[in-house]
């Protein structure tokens, strides 16, 4: 199962932070909430969030004031504004405490999830591992970069189209693709039987016996993988 990101709502407005609980919860994130920042901070120490929605007029602390403090602890968690201000100076104020967006109330709770839903793709990226520049596999080394293929140091040729499908295993090696998605990722989704017939020219060229296979193998029902070495 899928692991849910967990979202915390910060507002004094206990019938708009009941509100957004459950619209979030309804929308497939677990939600905590708080009712002012010093109950945000007991509930960031304990807890791992994804992403904190934070009212910026509350009582005692601002939500400005908390992001700030976070940001200048070093904390990088993604910070979304809502405010009932919406002249520009008040925005600019918003992002230079360190909040990665800004909503306006009243707001439309699709706008919300959407802005939430965007913060979060972009923090995956950002947090993703680098792609890896070559896989090994066997006595083959294929530079993801080039597109080229060398066995013990010598180039392998390889056609455009099956430097195109190689890449794309072995830009995730280990996980199995299914045919759609290689013959998207290399311009065959109208024919996926070309996919097959690649499959089968690249496994003359990389496996010792092209019948049983080793590195290219295909997952019955599934798709293809390449496993490359641990």
């Amino acid at each position: 199962m899928e692991d849910k990101s967990h979202i915390l709502v910060v507002d004094d407005d206990t019938r708009l932070r009941g509100l957004l609980r459950k619209y979030l919860s309804d929308n497939g994130y677990v939600v905590s909430a708080a009712a002012d920042a010093a109950e945000a901070r007991q509930q960031l120490e304990a807890i791992a969030f994804d992403l904190v929605v934070l009212d910026v007029m509350m009582p005692g602390e601002t939500g400005l004031e908390l992001t700030k403090a976070l940001r200048q602890n070093g904390c990088h968690l993604p910070i979304l504004l809502l405010t009932a201000m919406g002249e520009t100076s008040d925005r600019i104020g918003g992002f230079e405490s360190g909040a990665d967006d800004y909503l306006t109330k009243p707001f439309d709770p699709r706008e919300l999830l959407l802005r939430i839903g965007s913060i979060l793709r972009r923090t995956a990226r950002d947090e993703a591992p680098p792609a890896p520049r070559e896989c090994r596999f066997g006595s083959f080394t294929f530079d993801l970069a080039r597109g080229e293929l060398r066995q013990d140091g010598d180039m392998v040729h390889l056609t455009s189209a099956e430097s195109a499908l190689l890449a794309v295993l072995a830009g995730q090696p280990g996980e199995t693709l299914s045919r759609e998605e290689l013959g998207a990722a290399t311009g065959n989704s109208g024919n996926l039987r070309t996919v097959d017939v690649q499959v089968t020219r690249l496994r003359k060229k990389i496996e010792d016996d092209p019948r049983l296979p080793r590195y290219l193998q295909t997952m019955r029902g599934r798709g293809y993988v390449l496993w490359p070495d641990a």
